[in-house]
């Protein structure tokens, strides 16, 4: 990129894109940067403290849901920190107070039942087996994007797609796959199940965001994103909430702290920067779909699963045998094609914004 180009946006809005042509190419590569890294760390370690959770003791899944969502206030800091470019007018009426109401919750009760499968899912399975069923998600989401946002399913994607499957698949049949503390088969095979479905429900949960921005919202500003992140995570709390209250785990919780392996200190600041954690991850997210795309948002959050099973057999010396490293290998290519399929729309974009410009300016001559 040169110094006198500007950042491209692929499915940004014009709100976007002026509020962007205030950096220049250092600034928002900085920015670019800087979010990747908010989201990879803030999702590895939010993992890895998850497991954390679960090895030291901690028991309860609606607790480890609630943690996923409860610090989403953190959110209020970017919101109120980070000025929105002033909107030009359009001729679409906003969406009314009903219609927003009834998307947040609808989105925030399926975050909440997401989050308890993903919770689910890593008690069963190991911090590497677990990060390498959750990059399915990508496979899904160009499933998803292609029947729900008409979104092409060129021959790139569907090696990706096939290519993450089989990563699935090969952990799926692998028979030394154990999980942690010789949790059974019968509850692995439970762990990937859940993880499996959960990473389905996040990319169809993603695409009905998408879909939602295009139809009733009309607009994918940073402040309306960052919004949708806040009020569905508030629903995903209060579900998560009622759901701890109501199975009864909430009485286990005083029990838990007092028997948790590395002491009470640790078992609440595990659970307080397992859930900061997260909201750093999502700020992150959010960040990355401001300035590049959501799509991009979702390739780099791919990568951080693909970190972190080398991170869990660094911490919890995690088992990586031949079968984990083919897997992980195939996922990392599926990664590769959905990454230059990302980059080839992007080209081509690029080109056709640059004929469109030079075609304008020849008129204007």
């Amino acid at each position: 990129m040169q110094d006198n180009q500007e950042p491209m946006i692929k499915d940004g809005t014009v709100t976007t894109q002026l509020l962007l042509r205030k950096l220049n190419w250092w600034q928002w590569w900085f920015f670019m940067a800087l979010n990747i890294v908010f989201l990879v760390v803030g999702q590895s370690a939010a993992v890895l403290l998850g497991r954390f959770y679960y090895d030291q003791g901690g028991n309860s899944k609606w607790m480890a849901t609630l943690v996923q969502t409860l610090a989403f206030p953190i959110l209020f800091l970017p919101l109120f920190l980070i000025p929105s470019a002033q909107e030009p007018s359009t001729f679409s009426a906003p969406p009314t107070i009903t219609n927003l109401a009834l998307i947040y919750f609808s989105l925030g009760v399926l975050i909440a039942g997401d989050n308890m499968m993903y919770s689910v899912g890593l008690l069963y399975l190991s911090a590497s087996t677990y990060s390498l069923i959750c990059a399915t998600q990508l496979a899904f989401n160009a499933i998803f994007s292609y029947f729900i946002n008409s979104q092409k399913f060129t021959a790139l994607i569907l090696n990706s797609v096939v290519l993450l499957s089989l990563s699935a698949a090969l952990i799926a049949v692998n028979d030394d796959s154990e999980g942690p503390s010789g949790v059974s088969k019968s509850k692995y095979i439970i762990g990937f199940l859940c993880t499996l479905a959960a990473s389905a429900l996040y990319s169809l949960l993603l695409s009905l965001m998408q879909l939602s921005f295009q139809k009733v919202l009309k607009r994918e500003t940073f402040s309306v994103v960052l919004e949708m992140q806040i009020y569905t995570s508030l629903i995903a709390t209060c579900v998560s909430i009622v759901g701890l209250f109501a199975s009864g785990e909430w009485k286990t919780l005083h029990g838990e702290m007092e028997g948790f392996g590395t002491g009470k200190v640790s078992y609440v600041m595990t659970l307080v920067w397992t859930a900061v954690a997260w909201q750093v991850c999502s700020v992150g997210v959010v960040g990355l779909i401001f300035v590049v795309s959501s799509l991009f948002s979702n390739v780099i959050s791919t990568v951080s699963l693909g970190i972190t099973p080398i991170a869990s057999v660094i911490v919890f010396h995690d088992k990586m045998n031949g079968i984990k490293v083919i897997a992980m290998l195939l996922a990392l290519w599926g990664l590769a094609s959905y990454i230059y399929q990302n980059y080839r729309d992007n080209s081509t974009a690029r080109t056709a914004q640059n004929d469109i410009n030079e075609s304008h300016n020849d008129y204007l001559s």
